[in-house]
């Protein structure tokens, strides 16, 4: 069975590539690109969504794999979290959506402050549904550092960490990023339904 990722996300994709050694196809090369609408109230429920969505569309022969993710900051009140990809607004680039938790931090009279990444996988696919769950750990600082990644890298640090996300190097990134974490819980999953 083929693995489908539902994200029209280059950099979700990007990463998804470097961690399964699987095939990943993005779902725009089989159905062409449209939008998904995601209204759940959690990552889980969003991740459900978009995997169910273009399995439906594919069918049975496809396992599709779908994530949820983004930052949450404890100081905002949980925010942006799932609404991290359009924080700023609708349409809004990576940029707008960083520069916006930005001067939300700094409203606070801070420099820096915890914050977490949740990533939720689900995975669909003839033989049920699953989700998983990973996180990680660290702080947000208002001065951004880096060009590697995407989203909120650039003022990200990691727990044990002094560089950004947006300053570490990519093997790094998969040791300890919140996606490598559930991709982990996931593998067996996947490994799984290709064998049945």
């Amino acid at each position: 069975m083929k693995l489908v990722l539902a994200t029209g996300n280059k950099g979700k994709l990007r990463e998804f590539r470097q961690m399964c050694e699987d095939e990943v196809v993005p779902f725009s090369e089989l159905l062409g690109e449209f939008d998904i609408v995601e209204d759940g109230d959690t990552f889980a429920a969003n991740a459900l969504i978009k995997a169910r969505t273009i399995y439906e569309k594919l069918g049975s022969e496809y396992i599709v794999i779908s994530d949820d993710s983004g930052i949450s900051l404890p100081v905002l009140g949980g925010e942006p979290s799932i609404y991290s990809a359009r924080y700023a607004g609708e349409g809004a680039t990576d940029k707008d959506n960083m520069q916006k938790l930005i001067k939300s931090v700094k409203e606070k009279k801070l420099t820096s402050t915890p914050a977490y990444y949740t990533a939720a996988i689900a995975i669909v696919s003839k033989y049920g549904e699953y989700v998983v769950h990973g996180w990680m750990h660290g702080d947000v600082v208002v001065e951004p550092r880096g060009d590697k990644g995407f989203g909120y890298d650039p003022v990200f640090v990691p727990s044990g960490h002094t560089q950004t996300l947006g300053e570490l190097d990519d093997d790094v990134k998969r040791e300890i990023s919140h996606r490598a974490k559930a991709l982990s819980l996931a593998k067996p999953i996947i490994q799984m339904l290709k064998n049945k």
